[in-house]
């Protein structure tokens, strides 16, 4: 995957600091070239990012004029605890308001999570934020990539982060859950939901904590190439502990047909032409 100029909701697993710092720059330059402001979000002491980062002609302009900052992770989020994700998700809308007040065409960030989701705690409520923040940046000019060292947290932890956003780096990675661009949608599903990865889609589900309008949840699924009989029963009974149905939107006329056959009430298939 080419995400050297891309940015969106992208998490970035890595296990050398080294080549992650070298992404992250080609990341923050891409967007500076874009006309955004760009934030480097760093559990390091930012004056060692910062004077790194100054040896770069393009860096040390921009941190000169205010196009782009180092940030201490703990002031940016609440480091150690358990992040509050309607907050955060707030602090970064102002935070992106303030940048356009200032002239740019956006705000992009960088930041190395790792020390936010250490905890079972930590992970609940930051998985939660994930979704939060990516259904906010689908119509704002916001964009993150959330980097997190997996020698640190495992590759379960990482998975578990890394399917709440619409892109990532983990070819081990099958299906993604995250906000859905259409006014109307919930969520999105893309990829695959097969045997491998009903738990961690049940687990995805209530962590996204969707609340349906009208007694629907509304998930857009034209790029979600497979799902099994299994997947669509997690989607059935997610949908029954909210008292609602689940419209699925997708182009394959399997998941009518399966639907059917499981005599699932609370799915409803939404055919796309």
């Amino acid at each position: 995957m080419d995400t050297s100029a891309s940015c969106g909701h992208l998490c970035w697993s890595y296990d050398d600091r080294q080549v992650f710092a070298a992404h992250a720059e080609r990341l923050l330059a891409a967007g500076l070239a874009a006309g955004e402001q760009v934030w480097y979000v760093t559990p390091a002491p930012p004056e060692a990012v910062t004077d790194r980062l100054v040896r770069r002609p393009d860096f040390a302009a921009a941190l000169a004029r205010g196009a782009a900052a180092v940030v201490s992770l703990g002031d940016t989020y609440a480091s150690g605890v358990v992040v509050d994700p309607p907050a955060q998700v707030a602090a970064y809308a102002a935070a992106t308001d303030a940048a356009l007040a200032a002239g740019f065409t956006g705000l992009r960030v960088v930041a190395e999570a790792t020390e936010l989701v250490r905890t079972p705690a930590q992970l609940e409520a930051f998985t939660r934020y994930e979704h939060q923040i990516d259904r906010w940046m689908r119509t704002r000019p916001f964009g993150a990539v959330c980097a997190y060292d997996r020698t640190v947290l495992g590759d379960a932890t990482v998975l578990a982060l890394a399917c709440m956003h619409p892109a990532s780096n983990r070819p081990d990675l099958l299906f993604h859950l995250y906000g859905a661009a259409e006014p109307d949608g919930h969520a999105a599903l893309a990829g695959e939901l097969d045997l491998s990865n009903h738990d961690l889609f049940r687990t995805a589900l209530e962590r996204a904590d969707l609340h349906p309008t009208d007694g629907r949840l509304v998930f857009h699924a034209t790029a979600l190439r497979f799902l099994d009989h299994r997947a669509l029963a997690v989607l059935d009974a997610y949908a029954r502990r909210r008292n609602a149905v689940a419209v699925l939107r997708t182009a394959r006329p399997a998941a009518a047909r399966l639907t059917e056959l499981l005599g699932l009430t609370r799915v409803q298939v939404e055919l796309i032409r």
